[in-house]
């Protein structure tokens, strides 16, 4: 099972389990030098200060809060990377993931900006889930998913567009504290904003 997966999907999984234990092991050392922290924000560590630095709008994607926040992830990128990624090719899918995620970044940065909150750091593969989410919707909009909760079947266009006004909904009524919601859309936007480029000027499968 484990080496039928696409070789991207597999490694993007290995290292985002790799990073884990790494946290377990080292602490909030991973966190200060490569979680997102929003601009003008530092964080104080045993011997260390840090805040914004711009590699950090692509390692916050392989760092997780706790082990549900990171199987969710991997299942996401499990169940719907596989067939992205064979129908992109693995040059194109790791480009599609890694814009998704910058635009994620991007986004949280902007909306963190906005709203003057708290100088949280945010972490997690989410932005990169919900671009290559958004991609299985456009490709494969008559696939049937299965929600975990509740248990109800959907075509995967209406999962799509049900998840990403759940997320809106979130974001702006600020329900669900703690969860980078702008973040997931500005992961779909930056997919989404790809895949039409794509289209007017595909490049070379590889």
């Amino acid at each position: 099972m484990w080496y039928l997966i696409p070789p991207v999907t597999r490694a993007l999984i290995m290292t985002c389990g790799l990073v884990f234990l790494l946290q377990l092991m080292l602490g909030d050392v991973l966190v200060v030098w490569f979680a997102l922290w929003p601009f003008g924000t530092e964080f104080a560590g045993p011997g260390m200060r840090t805040g914004f630095l711009p590699w950090q709008l692509i390692t916050y994607s392989f760092l997780h809060g706790s082990l549900l926040h990171l199987l969710f992830n991997l299942l996401g990128l499990f169940m719907f990377g596989s067939d992205i990624e064979r129908l992109f090719g693995r040059r194109r899918f790791l480009i599609y993931y890694f814009v998704s995620v910058v635009a994620a970044g991007i986004t949280q940065l902007i909306t963190s900006a906005m709203m003057g909150g708290p100088g949280y750091p945010t972490i997690g593969a989410s932005g990169g889930v919900f671009g290559i989410l958004l991609a299985f919707g456009l490709y494969f909009p008559r696939r049937t998913i299965l929600l975990i909760f509740p248990p109800i079947p959907m075509p995967a266009r209406v999962f799509v567009f049900v998840y990403a006004a759940i997320e809106l909904y979130l974001g702006v009524t600020g329900t669900a504290q703690g969860i980078a919601h702008f973040a997931h859309l500005g992961g779909m936007l930056g997919g989404f904003l790809m895949i039409y480029y794509w289209r007017r000027r595909p490049p070379p499968r590889s």
